[in-house]
């Protein structure tokens, strides 16, 4: 005879309550958020004795006021470390070394058109500077540059304007991020100098979207787009702009709450829940093709 461990769902719930009222970037929200959490578990929705199904449904609850995606109670297969944020940053390490660094492809194109792939994620740049400024040079000096974005589901907002700095000629202000601690505003801007060669502001930039291209990677697109610097190919995004931070609450179990929205100097406002949309609406799967035409056709007149 066998005997299940039950999950103890309520330290999970309080924990999560905690941390949602005291970080997440809209307090009204969090107060709504807590008060559902609390009447579900005395309701006894969450007397669950599996983890991943406990994640499945208090996500539910979290995301069901304003659909927020980077609001979540995520499943961890494997024990997570109880340092904040550490069960994210060691799921991304394992995904850098196996990416290339995240910029797993580059390749030229007929017409002197270069693909660079940053995927899975834009990763922490102490990481990441590196393989970046790598991948960029080695396509600086096409006559027209795609950058893929369809399947990086987000990442470092520092990543986000070290990538944008080598599509630009001048340094430029890319989205100011407003942060709840402390109630304080902080500007990203390009940088006025990169290691390696400069693909530069003037010669054709395509970027290509899917429905699963999220958070940091809507914002490289939703900078250049905005900005008038590329022209967005693909289906629109999965609308993510919140920056945001993990706590363990369990073994397995990770509350991510969002601690910043992202306010865009040009639009004066952000992608989130909308997704950044393309300029060339079609299917992600023939998005590289498309973008390649349009480049040839660019490059010919």
């Amino acid at each position: 005879m066998t005997t299940s461990t039950k999950l103890p769902t309520a330290p999970v719930i309080d924990e999560t309550v905690r941390l949602l009222t005291e970080n997440y970037v809209f307090p009204e929200i969090a107060e709504q958020l807590a008060g559902l959490l609390q009447r579900r578990l005395t309701e006894g929705a969450y007397d669950v004795d599996d983890a991943e199904e406990l994640a499945r449904l208090v996500t539910a609850d979290l995301q069901s006021v304003n659909g927020d995606r980077h609001l979540r109670l995520k499943h961890h297969a494997q024990p997570v470390p109880p340092k904040k944020g550490a069960a994210t940053r060691d799921a991304m390490r394992r995904d850098f070394d196996a990416s290339l660094g995240g910029a797993p492809r580059v390749q030229l194109l007929d017409g002197g058109v270069a693909v660079v792939e940053l995927a899975p994620m834009l990763f922490p740049l102490e990481w990441a500077a590196e393989p970046l400024s790598a991948a960029l040079t080695l396509a600086s000096r096409a006559q027209a540059l795609i950058v893929d974005l369809r399947a990086n589901r987000g990442g470092d907002p520092d990543a986000v304007a070290f990538v944008c700095s080598y599509l630009l000629d001048e340094r430029t202000h890319l989205n100011t991020m407003y942060w709840r601690g402390g109630e304080r505003s902080e500007q990203s801007w390009s940088l006025p100098h990169v290691p390696g060669g400069r693909f530069g502001g003037s010669k054709p930039l395509y970027v290509l979207s899917s429905d699963s291209t999220f958070s940091a990677a809507e914002e490289l697109a939703y900078d250049l787009q905005q900005l008038g610097r590329a022209v967005v190919v693909g289906e629109r995004t999965r609308g993510g702009a919140h920056p945001c931070q993990g706590w363990t609450v369990h073994p397995h179990l990770e509350a991510t709450v969002p601690v910043g929205r992202a306010v865009n100097p040009v639009s004066s406002t952000n992608w989130e829940g909308t997704g950044v949309q393309p300029d060339i609406p079609c299917a992600a799967a023939d998005a590289l093709d498309r973008a390649h035409a349009l480049a040839l056709a660019r490059l010919a007149g």
